[in-house]
């Protein structure tokens, strides 16, 4: 594959803009640490919302999305639709309370909720265990599937990708702060929707495709097509739709669908202009995220298994190709492989700026993490808002170093997704609580956080050797009861210690009530947000499914979801007085 001048045009023109945008914001975001990390709290809905689908459209989304089309079928995307549930939850529920919050970071909520040296302990720990570690190993993922694109694209090898694509991102990232980010989001995602629908477009004529009709005739493709699986295959059915959509949404934490809001979310809604514009972007960001992005991804993954049927089709492909990084995610960029020049550059490009969106909201957060929760709250409380923007972008720069060393490391994206969910599991369910229940302490959360690591460590540290602690303790798993495991283990021991210990002193507590709910209950107008949650879950599902029968060509039941997609966003509008 050959990029023509008009490739390299479309990218360096890219490049170039991202590069202007963190310079045109430098001033303003560089003055001190609020403009630097929540562009001082006055930002509108719309951009914030599509700031964070951006950050969500990683470069690695695709190729994950692909992959789990080859090997379960489009049923296999449950794993991460299911949490949807979690995004809803945060608006209606908790998007407010985080805007009302008034805190820098959500780390901060440590201290503002809990009393004592626990409190702080916790935030510090937290701060480099999210900020630097958890956030590594994010950033890994993501470096990894652009060194699988910069060689189907470029013929790159890894280090050459990760120099080239790291060098513009780290220095808008280091020049614009959130406020560059958020713009260079807006502008990332236009690209990368426009690019991933051409491109899906353009491959669905190849001659090898063929069109939609005789892609979802294809006999690799029927049994792939499924948007609920088939419940016969019990193990199938267990580990790609019942966990997820039962347990795994709320008792998980993962990045973009924490359970309660947080992370680069809580960020989002942290920089709104008020309560009603961070419950907005939360709102939209879940619609784009799960109903309008994820259909081109599952075309292109149906329409390789035509091109490249199985793993040996794709080493052939690419002999040149690491044999470790032959997986079903690289049947994404194989498939692009196949465009014209100028569509070629375009899609490029959109991967480009997926790749650097999610880094630089990363970088970003990772850093306030560093600066606020750890560096300015315990090694130098009297440091000049000039001096934390300077150790922000300092903790930048290493971050992305690491996480470009950790991602020659693994293999796969979908690892990497089993991983980050093994590590959050059995928390999520303390991070909704926390809000509501005063017995939760911060011996809780250190609770929950320690026994869920360990858990996920036994899981996976040679967990394909026959003589492991895994193997020893509970022989051969699935990874969904590997999830279930961990999640029943870590709840019951933070609900332990929960009850085992002393709750936060009363005036902690009583200044925590006072700011987030003042003179309203802490149930107040719950019958509606409740009816809002489910409203919002049935809107999106039924516009993500009406979405997909469409395309399949049953246009009646397609049409039927999309009424009831109309029926639940105008329930919601009426009803916004009371929700939002």
């Amino acid at each position: 594959m050959k990029l023509e001048f008009i490739d390299f045009t479309l990218i360096i023109s890219f490049f170039l803009i991202s590069l202007l945008v963190g310079i045109w914001v430098s001033k303003s975001s560089g003055k001190d640490s609020s403009s630097f990390f929540l562009s001082s709290r006055n930002m509108p809905w719309w951009l914030l919302g599509f700031s964070m689908v951006a950050t969500t459209f990683a470069a690695d989304t695709p190729n994950l999305v692909a992959g789990l089309v080859r090997t379960d079928g489009v049923s296999g995307n449950w794993v991460w639709w299911a949490f949807l549930l979690t995004g809803m939850l945060t608006v209606f529920f908790y998007a407010r309370l985080w805007r009302r919050s008034g805190v820098t970071t959500d780390l901060e909520f440590y201290e503002l909720r809990y009393s004592g040296k626990s409190a702080a302990f916790l935030r510090g720990f937290r701060a480099l265990y999210l900020g630097v570690v958890f956030n590594i190993i994010i950033m890994a993922t993501v470096c990894l599937a652009a060194i699988k694109i910069g060689h189907v694209m470029f013929g790159f090898d890894a280090t050459t990708t990760l120099v080239y694509a790291c060098v513009v991102t780290v220095a808008y990232s280091l020049l614009g702060g959130l406020k560059g980010v958020l713009i260079t989001d807006f502008i990332q995602f236009i690209i990368a929707m426009v690019g991933s629908i051409w491109a899906t477009w353009y491959i669905l004529d190849l001659p090898e495709i063929n069109g939609m009709k005789n892609l979802i005739a294809h006999p690799n493709v029927q049994d792939k097509l499924d948007l609920i699986p088939d419940f016969s295959n019990t193990d199938m059915v267990m580990g790609i739709f019942l966990i997820p959509i039962a347990v795994q949404w709320w008792s998980t934490w993962y990045p973009g669908a924490e359970p309660g809001g947080g992370g680069y979310i809580a960020q989002r809604m942290l920089a709104a202009k008020d309560e009603k514009n961070a419950t907005w972007a939360v709102l939209f960001f879940n619609l784009a995220h799960y109903a309008l992005r994820p259909w081109p991804w599952i075309i292109i993954g149906l329409a390789s298994l035509i091109i490249y049927p199985n793993l040996e089709s794709l080493s052939l492909a690419f002999p040149n190709l690491d044999p470790s990084f032959i997986k079903d995610d690289l049947s994404y960029p194989a498939m692009l492989t196949y465009l014209p020049a100028g569509l070629l550059g375009l899609v490029v490009t959109s991967l480009i700026a997926a790749f650097m969106s999610t880094i630089s909201t990363h970088l970003n957060w990772g850093s306030s993490y560093v600066v606020n929760d750890f560096y300015a709250r315990f090694l130098y409380p009297e440091a000049t808002e000039k001096e934390k923007v300077i150790v922000g972008r300092v903790s930048m720069l290493v971050m992305m170093l690491l996480a470009a060393l950790l991602s020659f490391v693994l293999e796969e994206a979908k690892f990497a997704f089993d991983l980050i969910i093994q590590i959050g599991a059995g928390s999520g369910l303390l991070f909704i609580l926390r809000w509501f229940w005063y017995r939760i302490n911060p011996w809780s959360e250190i609770t929950a956080m320690t026994i869920s690591f360990l858990v996920a460590l036994v899981f996976f540290l040679n967990n394909s050797d026959l003589t492991s602690l895994q193997y020893q303790i509970f022989g051969e798993l699935a990874s969904w009861k590997m999830i279930c495991i961990n999640v029943l283990i870590t709840s019951i021991s933070w609900l332990t210690v929960t009850f085992l210990t002393e709750k936060s002193d009363s005036e902690t507590l009583n200044r925590f009530n006072s700011l987030i709910y003042g003179k309203e209950s802490k149930f107040h107008n719950f019958p509606a947000k409740t009816l809002g949650f489910l409203l919002g879950i049935t809107g999106v599902y039924s516009l993500l499914f009406a979405t997909g029968k469409l395309l399949y060509g049953e246009t009646v039941i397609g049409l039927i979801l999309l009424l009831i997609f109309i029926a639940c966003t105008l329930g919601i509008i009426l009803m916004r007085k009371k929700l939002f």
